[in-house]
Order: C-alpha cells, then sequence, then structure tokens
C-alpha cells in the first residue's frame, strides 16, 4: 500500500495545490477532473499492454482505439488513435485543451457502451479544466505519480491496477479534511475491521446501501480476493495488522466475472455514484454495479437479496415521511432507524449485516429506537455490539458510533459486547498513527473465539449477555448497561502512623521558621 510514501503524497498534495490556484476549489469537483485524467491515462495504458500480450500470446484482441469515434448527434469524426493520451500528451497546451474537451472526453463518456451504469452515470458529466497551464501541469504530475506507481511495481510487487487503486484511494482520503464537504467516509482500517467479522465469500452477493465512494464495497472485494490468494500467508501485515494481499491483476477470468457480478452499491448523490465507479474500476472491477438510488424511499425494491451488506449509513436526523418506502415499518423519520430496518429487509435468510451506528440507537427511549432493537434480538441472531471512541469519525464528526454485527433469521441467544478504546489512531482531528495495535486485531482475534461459556467476565473488554437480560432492560444494548467496572482497592495506613508523620512534618516546620526568625533578628 501506498499510504506511507512521501513521494505518492507528495504529488497528490501537488496536483491538489495546482487544482486549488487554477480555480478548482471545491473538492469533489477537483476530485472528478482529476479522476477523468487518471482515466484516460488508464486506459490508454491497459490497452498497450492488451495488445502487447495479445500479440505475445497469439490470442485476438481488438484495440478500444482501432477504427474512427463520432461525436454524439453529429457527423464529426477522429481517428480513435489520436484519442489516446500517448498522443494528446505531446500537444501544446492550447491544442490540447481543445483536443480533450472536444473529443476524449466525450469518448470517455462512452467507453463501456450505452448500456453500462458507467456510461449511464456519466451522462451528465462534464470536463471543466478551465485553463491550457492548468492540464498541462495536471497530466505532468500524473506522468510522475505513474513512474512512482511503475516502481513500485517491480520493487514492491503489487500489481499496476493494484497502485492506482492505492493512488485513488489516497486522492479520496483528501475530502476527509475539515472544510471539504463534510463527506463522511468510514477510515479504511474500520471497514478492513469488519470485513473480517462478516467474512464474506466468493460468490456471495454483497450490498451497500449508501455507499458513498464505495469503500466498503472494496474492503469486501479486496477481502475476498486475499481469500483466493494461496501465498496470503507469506504475506507481511499492514499497518493495521491486516493481511490484503495485492493479487487482482493475476484473477482468472471465471473468477474475476464472479467477484465482478458480486457487488452492488447505491447513494441518492450523483457525485458519489461517480466517484464510487470510478474507485472500484480503478482497483480493476471493470463495470461496478453502483446506481443512483435513494434507498429509503418508496422506488428502492431490493428486499431478501443480500448476503453480506455493510454499510455506515448518513446520520442525517430526519427526512419526508412522505416518501419513507412502504415496507419500513418503523414509527420514525430517523434515517439511522430506518436503514437499520432497510439493512434488515435487503438480507436473505441466513445473510449477514455489518453496519455503523450512531450510539444513541443502542440505548434511545422512544418506540422507534425500542422496536428496531427488538427485531434485532428477536428477528436475527445479534452477534455482536462493538462500541468505537469518539474520535473514530474526526475530522468530520466527534459523535460516539457501535459495530453491529446480525444475522438475519433466528434468534438471539447471547451478544458479545466488546468496548474498543483504541483503534490505533490518535483520536484528534490530525488522527495520526499511534505505536502500539490498538484494539483491531485483539477485536479480531476474540470475535473469531468467542464463547459464550466461557466469556462471561464483564470487567473484560469483551463478554457476554444473554438474550434474557437484554430483554428485561427493554433491549438496551449500550456497553455501559452490562459492563462491571474494576476498582483498584487501595490500602491506606493505620491512623498511628500517619499521625506520627504528621507530628514529624510540623516538628521540621517549628525548626525551620526559627530558623528563619533567627536570621531576620
Amino acid at each position: 500500500m501506498l499510504q506511507n510514501n512521501p513521494g505518492i503524497k507528495s504529488l497528490i498534495d501537488k496536483l491538489w495545490d495546482r487544482f486549488w490556484s487554477g480555480g478548482i476549489a471545491n473538492p469533489l469537483t477537483a476530485i472528478e477532473q482529476i479522476t477523468y485524467l487518471l482515466f484516460m491515462k488508464r486506459i490508454d495504458d491497459l490497452d498497450l499492454k492488451r495488445t502487447r500480450d495479445a500479440e505475445f500470446t497469439g490470442e485476438a484482441y481488438t484495440s478500444i482505439f482501432k477504427g474512427t469515434f463520432k461525436l454524439p448527434h453529429s457527423e464529426e469524426k477522429i481517428k480513435k488513435e489520436t484519442l489516446r493520451w500517448s498522443h494528446f500528451k505531446r500537444m501544446s497546451a492550447d491544442e490540447m485543451l481543445l483536443h480533450v474537451q472536444m473529443w476524449v472526453f466525450p469518448f470517455l463518456k462512452e467507453l463501456n457502451g450505452g448500456a453500462s451504469s458507467f456510461t449511464r452515470h456519466m451522462k451528465n458529466a462534464v470536463f471543466i479544466i478551465p485553463k491550457p497551464s492548468l492540464l498541462v501541469e495536471a497530466i505532468g504530475i500524473i506522468e510522475d505519480i505513474f513512474l512512482v506507481i511503475e516502481k513500485d511495481t517491480k520493487e514492491g510487487g503489487q500489481t499496476f491496477q493494484d497502485i492506482q487503486g492505492d493512488v485513488y484511494e489516497m486522492l479520496l482520503g483528501e475530502i476527509a479534511s475539515a472544510g471539504k464537504n463534510g463527506q463522511f467516509r468510514t477510515p479504511r482500517h474500520i471497514i478492513k475491521l469488519m470485513c473480517e467479522l462478516v467474512a464474506p465469500q466468493l460468490g456471495h452477493k454483497i450490498a451497500d446501501p449508501a455507499c458513498g465512494t464505495g469503500g466498503f464495497l472494496l474492503g469486501a472485494y479486496q477481502y475476498m480476493v486475499t481469500q483466493i490468494d494461496k501465498k496470503k500467508k507469506d504475506r507481511k501485515p499492514d499497518e493495521d495488522g491486516f493481511i490484503r494481499s495485492s493479487v487482482s491483476g493475476l484473477l482468472t477470468q471465471d473468477v474475476k466475472d464472479i467477484l465482478d457480478d458480486s457487488l452492488f452499491g447505491y447513494d441518492f448523490d450523483s457525485t458519489m455514484v461517480r466517484l464510487g465507479l470510478m474507485n472500484l474500476m480503478m482497483h480493476g472491477i471493470d463495470d461496478p454495479h453502483i446506481d443512483y438510488k435513494d434507498t429509503l424511499s418508496k422506488s428502492f425494491n431490493e428486499e431478501n437479496r443480500y448476503d453480506i451488506i455493510m454499510a455506515n449509513p448518513p446520520f442525517t436526523g430526519n427526512i419526508d415521511k412522505s416518501d419513507i418506502n412502504e415496507s419500513l415499518k418503523l414509527p420514525t423519520t430517523k434515517t439511522e432507524l430506518l436503514f437499520t430496518e432497510t439493512i434488515f429487509n435487503m438480507l436473505k435468510m441466513g445473510g449477514t449485516a455489518g453496519i455503523i451506528v450512531p450510539q444513541g440507537v443502542l440505548f434511545g427511549s422512544g418506540k422507534a429506537f425500542v422496536q428496531a432493537r427488538k427485531k434485532l434480538v428477536e428477528e436475527a441472531e445479534l452477534k455482536a455490539v462493538i462500541t468505537m471512541p469518539s474520535g473514530v469519525f474526526k475530522p468530520y464528526a466527534g459523535v460516539s458510533t457501535a459495530i453491529l454485527i446480525f444475522t438475519r433469521g433466528g434468534l438471539t441467544e447471547h451478544t458479545w459486547f466488546y468496548e474498543m478504546e483504541s483503534d490505533g489512531y490518535s483520536l484528534d482531528d490530525k488522527r495520526t498513527k499511534q505505536e502500539g495495535p490498538g484494539d483491531l486485531q485483539d477485536i479480531v482475534t476474540k470475535y473469531k473465539k468467542r464463547d459464550p461459556k466461557k466469556d462471561m467476565d464483564r470487567k473484560l473488554k469483551g463478554f457476554f449477555v444473554p438474550r434474557k437480560e437484554i430483554v428485561d432492560n427493554d433491549y438496551d444494548l449500550s456497553l455501559n448497561r452490562y459492563k462491571e467496572d474494576v476498582y483498584d482497592e487501595v490500602e491506606y495506613e493505620k491512623p498511628g502512623v500517619i499521625l506520627g508523620r504528621l507530628e514529624e512534618i510540623e516538628k521540621e516546620i517549628t525548626k525551620e521558621l526559627k530558623a528563619l526568625k533567627e536570621i531576620k533578628l
């Protein structure tokens, strides 16, 4: 992974600065425009590689740059070969900007064919880099970034598309800075943790009903790729203690087809949909299933379909009651409760969800809060409640959150509670990596080995609570309701000993005062 590569970080910062000074200050707009350029570079490199591979193996391959391209609603044509990054990057600044605006970008929008999700959601996309100088500078920096990628490919053992994906993740990470549109991205180490807990498998249908930039879908994809990797035991854990393989570029076509048809995301922000699509495509998923939909509205119908759901749905307060999906029965307009019910409904019987909720969901006394928790306990197996410290989602917000793991169907007999005290990062706005492992790997280990017959000591971080006790407490799921605090016993000296010490101190004070008086005289 390139997250700690200072060269890449410096180049990305430089790219941001150029866009800011070039008049594109909105970070989401800048990311979109940078992404379009990365795609132009990517499709050229990928096409050249496939052409070389076909020549070597003798297999048939038709270049996407073969023939001519005709502008929609026009009779104008141009040779596709001129649309390559490697071609237009040699043009003069003014000529290059006009060429990319008039020809390359329209070609990019039509790349996957009219029926693809990518093409459909790119329909209203616009290329708005305003200055030839900005385009030239951006292309130069991206060329430098790809030189680092090529170096890491040779020295670090990662495949080319995986490193491209890392670079894109670092770009998306810039949204996390305070003031950048308030986008509530889930930290990638929390996504890795949740993937370990829900364990998606090859062939599962996996969804996120509020997918944003596609972080959970990407996390599931990378987790499954790692399970396929026969050499994963030889790989070193990352800085958070997780092993994630870089073999997605080496998958067989059959496995790739299964993975490509496993991931489904929805979001009601069109910009997020485009960013999510491009994020997955940057990681080697050619035609992702991410769509523009409000999953709480009446138009959404995806019940009993998915094996795995992972999500960090928005906690935006209340929504318009008139548009709430009729299948949602909770008497509320609060999004955190409605998303919980929606996710429950989307799961197949036996399907498992890992979701992040504000801790208020765990103990809220309102009717809808109690009914939501009752549903998880009575109509599902509520496997785990993992509370997280309030700083985990800084700099977005300081809200305290929790991870819920549940499987639809059956009945909850015991629920495992765990109090995460550290995720391995500082809990301030900077979120810098701390020394020591934090609790992430401890959670994974204890969750996989949990045993309600043994893990009943409530003085520990992880412990079980029986269903009856939860029911008797009005389905309260707050950890503090069940945790037993540990008090250190303090032994005090006997009163006589303490009085003796006080007398000695008094004598010493009297002696010092007498000495001071003699000096004054």
